[in-house]
């Protein structure tokens, strides 16, 4: 059954930035099934926290009746939609291939493939790989005046330094996708990011140009920090959905220690936990912030929808278990390596397994021979969970845990991996 109050639901969690007509968009959402895509382009090998703001979205919609069509951009992957600076690198037809598949196969388990309203996954270099320049320009160029297209902000920003042809035209491929479901299968309704409402609202007006029909559309704001940052694994890098370019465990990590202050909006954008458990785990976060309720919830909550539930309770008992308070052999391999390898530390050869003083500098958990015999002397040192006495201490083969991994730690929360090869 088609829910009349999803737009209020999404309003509720955040996650309308901006929108075209706010009523016309709630009448359409009231009266039916609608039909909505989303556009995911395959510039990586794996999605990222971005992506998923329009991932649970999709899921929001569908489970108030609407139907998904997810788009995998096999086209608008290879050109590139501007960024603030400089251009985008422009990938083999090869590699946005592999890419598109990887891309389809995770947005596939967000949605369900079944049922009235089941999803569908659709390429749009299908409908693009065949078109001539000539029938583009003449049946979707001539619907968009230069003057508006240079007055995007993404296409401003990059005025000065220089925009490729190839990158100002990306909101025609855009739209194109828009006019080209709209025609095919219905589709009345666009999301995505609001780095993406120039296109979204291009769409909209393409198919409200050629056809005359109805076409709705939203974006959902840009998530940042506290600070106005965007998120991130580390600086540089995106928080990946693809378990092989960053392990549950450390996916885990990163919802566990989002600032106090971003927990109501994290929860109600990425959960879908109810209002009064949202507004619930609030209370408990802003009277009793030590306990962490919130966070754990939401680390729980995203890694079991991501990666699955089996997944969040491998990732809590090698946490337990680095931090002193379980046993490491218990901790599957896979895990206790990733664990080890995005905490940090260092590899060292089997046939040079130096002393405990020497694995303390050489991980990081000292800054000097003295200071590492200084911590143990102290008490803080620890081996496998155990602490050491000896500052002589030599650790051999039988020391290894998982393998090939020795675990140091100094006091509670500082700990590190030393791999043995």
């Amino acid at each position: 059954m088609t829910s009349s109050n999803v737009l209020d639901e999404l309003e509720w969690r955040g996650l309308i930035a901006h929108s075209t007509d706010r009523d016309a968009l709630r009448a359409a959402l009231a009266e039916g099934s609608v039909r909505f895509y989303v556009g995911f382009d395959p510039t990586a090998p794996s999605l990222h926290m971005g992506n998923l703001v329009q991932l649970v979205t999709a899921r929001r919609l569908q489970m108030a009746g609407h139907t998904p069509f997810i788009l995998v951009g096999g086209a608008t992957g290879m050109i590139g939609d501007p960024r603030d600076s400089g251009e985008r690198v422009l990938n083999s037809l090869d590699t946005v291939k592999e890419w598109t598949e990887r891309v389809r196969q995770q947005v596939s388990r967000f949605v369900s493939f079944e049922g009235e309203n089941a999803a569908r996954t659709v390429n749009n270099y299908d409908w693009t790989a065949s078109l001539s320049t000539i029938d583009f320009l003449r049946d979707i160029g001539k619907h968009f005046p230069v003057n508006r297209m240079l007055a995007r902000d993404t296409v401003k920003r990059r005025l000065e330094s220089g925009i490729s042809y190839t990158e100002f035209s990306y909101v025609l491929l855009q739209s194109m996708d828009y006019l080209n479901l709209h025609r095919e299968h219905g589709v009345a309704l666009q999301f995505g990011g609001s780095d993406q409402w120039g296109n979204i609202t291009g769409g909209a007006e393409l198919v409200r140009r050629v056809t005359g029909g109805s076409a709705h559309g939203f974006a959902t704001p840009l998530i940042t920090k506290t600070d106005g940052t965007k998120y991130g694994k580390t600086e540089g890098g995106a928080l990946w959905l693809d378990a092989e370019m960053l392990s549950p465990y450390a996916f885990h990590q990163f919802w566990l220690n989002v600032e106090d202050e971003k927990v109501g909006e994290l929860l109600r954008i990425f959960t879908f936990l109810t209002r009064e458990e949202i507004e619930d785990l609030e209370q408990q976060t802003e009277e009793k912030p030590f306990l962490r309720a919130g966070q754990k919830r939401l680390a729980d909550e995203v890694t079991a929808l991501v990666h699955g539930a089996d997944e969040v309770e491998h990732a809590k008992a090698a946490a337990a278990a680095l931090f002193g308070g379980g046993d490491l052999a218990s901790i599957q391999a896979a895990t206790l390596a990733s664990a080890l390898r995005e905490a940090g530390g260092t590899t060292v050869p089997a046939a040079e397994l130096p002393g405990i003083l020497d694995l303390l500098v050489a991980s990081g958990l000292a800054k000097s021979k003295g200071e590492a015999r200084r911590t143990v002397s102290e008490g803080g040192a620890y081996l496998n969970n155990v602490r050491v006495e000896d500052p002589e201490l030599q650790p051999t083969a039988t020391d290894l845990v998982g393998g090939s991994w020795l675990v140091l730690r100094r006091g509670k929360k500082k700990f590190a991996g030393v791999e043995v090869v």
